[in-house]
């Protein structure tokens, strides 16, 4: 069978507002169609580091992206090298610093870089923006044109508006939570086109937001984000009860793709999946 995974990070989007804002995915979790899961990110808890760490499964320690500040290649193995080396496609729908770590155009160049239809480095398919204003419908929308386009098997899914308003208003606001409501109601609306193309669908954040308005640093608020999993091989509940390491989505996502996992991303998964989930 054609396993195939979308992977939606919300820049800043915490657990609180999530089980606040996110109400139909909170529907699926209760009524057994969904996993949601209570994330801890790593440290810092700050975007670079953080993509990094999601989309390789290694910590900032082993992977070298310490601070917003470095740009450059990664150098590690990660989802989108991945599903290359095993025969698969990707896409990707995100922001210029995805394309800074997995594309060979850093620095990105708004003019030469946005549209990578055709492929750079480990991105097959690739739309990019540099605006933290860059409407979420509009990105949504760019990844629904490259699924329809290129069916990829593993597309990541990058909106920035939360980040933008908790940095503006602080994560107290009526912005942020408003931002993270409209973020879900448009994967509410692709929900079903998704599922019917046999995608099975991951929602998380890279790190939270505090009520300052900030984040990178040790506090609850900013490294707890939300994990949303759609999918007939995993288990479906709520175990948000306690925390489960971000390290935990690259294998996992390796694993519902049917490829082998990265030599450097952890053995035990603390996320349950059901017996003969692999063919």
């Amino acid at each position: 069978m054609n396993k195939k995974v979308i992977l939606v990070m919300i820049d800043a989007q915490g657990f609180d507002t999530a089980v606040q804002r996110a109400g139909f995915f909170e529907h699926l979790a209760e009524a057994g169609l969904a996993a949601k899961y209570r994330v801890q990110c790593g440290l810092p808890s700050s975007s670079r580091p953080m993509y990094e760490t999601i989309l390789t499964g290694q910590p900032v320690h082993a992977h070298g992206i310490y601070s917003n500040q470095i740009v450059r290649r990664s150098r590690c193995e990660n989802l989108f090298s991945l599903t290359r080396a095993h025969g698969r496609s990707n896409a990707a729908a995100a922001y210029d610093w995805i394309a800074e770590l997995y594309t060979d155009r850093a620095p990105f160049d708004l003019f030469r870089d946005r549209m990578c239809l055709q492929g750079s480095g480990d991105i097959d398919h690739g739309i990019f923006y540099c605006e933290d204003t860059y409407p979420d419908s509009h990105l949504y929308a760019d990844a629904e044109m490259l699924r329809q386009m290129y069916q990829p098997d593993f597309m990541l899914v990058h909106p920035m508006n939360v980040d933008d308003q908790g940095h503006k208003f602080t994560a107290a606001s009526r912005e942020y939570g408003h931002a993270s409501e409209i973020s879900f109601d448009q994967l509410a609306v692709l929900f079903d086109r998704w599922r019917a193309d046999a995608y099975d669908i991951l929602i998380t954040g890279d790190h939270g937001m505090d009520t300052l308005g900030m984040h990178g640093g040790n506090e609850a608020i900013q490294r707890e984000v939300p994990l949303y999993i759609v999918s007939d091989r995993v288990v479906p509940g709520d175990f948000s009860d306690h925390c489960i390491s971000n390290l935990n989505i690259a294998p996992l996502i390796c694993d519902l793709l049917c490829i082998p996992r990265g030599k450097a991303m952890i053995e035990q998964l603390e996320i349950a999946q059901k017996e003969g989930k692999q063919e």
